[in-house]
């Protein structure tokens, strides 16, 4: 069954922020070479965009990370299903999220690349809900900060579709 899904953010704003972000991203790392992990599966709609608008030399890299335990409660761990394939070690390193709601998948995520000891280590999402903000996360560069709203596009999906929509919408039940 098709849901109706209502536009939040329209394609032109997040076209308009992504090169907003990009531009601050390219003057951050002028004279630098940045290093992109991206976490999978949502990020990567926004990675992509992301990168072609930053001027500096870009490399990418791919993680699929989920919370350890039932999801509600952290159990201060993280379960990485796909690793990177390059090492981190003196590099700048830029987390691509696509969303941050509770932060607890990111806070410990961020530990543990922190610890694999880049040169430089900051978080850009599309999205933020602090509303939902359960753990102590920070993110450097954020596109827009929504309500407590199930999302949908932009390579946010809801089981699976709806991805591949050029704008962020609601799922109306």
């Amino acid at each position: 069954m098709e849901k109706q899904i209502d536009v939040m953010i329209s394609e032109e704003e997040v076209d308009a922020k992504v090169c907003e972000l990009a531009e601050q991203i390219s003057k951050d790392y002028a004279g630098k070479e940045l290093h992109m992990v991206v976490i999978l599966k949502g990020s990567v709609f926004f990675a992509c965009e992301l990168a072609k608008r930053i001027t500096v030399p870009v490399t990418l890299d791919f993680m699929s990370v989920s919370s350890y335990g039932d999801g509600m409660v952290s159990a201060g761990k993280i379960t990485v299903k796909k690793e990177l394939d390059e090492d981190i070690c003196g590099k700048n390193v830029l987390i691509v999220e696509d969303i941050v709601d509770s932060g607890n998948t990111l806070f410990h995520l961020k530990k543990l690349l922190l610890a694999r000891n880049p040169e430089t280590l900051k978080i850009v999402t599309l999205l933020d809900k602090p509303d939902r903000r359960t753990a102590d996360v920070e993110t450097d560069y954020c596109g827009f900060v929504i309500p407590d709203r199930f999302v949908v596009g932009y390579g946010l999906d809801w089981a699976q579709k709806y991805r591949n929509l050029p704008y962020v919408g609601v799922v109306q039940e």
